[in-house]
């Protein structure tokens, strides 16, 4: 199983677990992690929004220049900063840490 923590805004972490290949915001969704994904994961919107930790954000593929795109368009952005619905967890990710920003920009309201 592949560990993901997430650290809540209050800076409360939480532990989620998988065993496939899945992105980040579906393992957020089945885990009851504050994240909205109003899109459902087709980087129309920026509610997935998260900023990964230093030193796991280098074992991330770039983001894609459409989702840097969007994240243009969101608040609180870092050089870390990513999509959720564009990060696909695998074994290599176990123990990946993200941060929730404290707030997201919903771009399809």
């Amino acid at each position: 199983m592949t560990k993901v923590i997430f650290v809540e805004k209050n800076g409360a972490q939480k532990e989620a677990f998988t065993d496939s290949k899945t992105t980040l915001l579906h393992i957020a969704q089945a885990n009851d992690i504050d994240m909205e994904g109003a899109c459902e994961g087709s980087m129309a919107c920026s509610t997935c929004h998260v900023i990964v930790a230093d030193a796991w954000y280098g074992k991330l593929p770039p983001p894609t220049e459409a989702e840097a795109d969007m994240l243009d368009l969101t608040y609180g952005v870092s050089r870390t900063s990513r999509l959720a619905c564009q990060i696909v967890v695998t074994e290599a990710l176990d123990g990946l840490t993200v941060s929730m920003p404290q707030s997201t920009r919903n771009m399809m309201e």
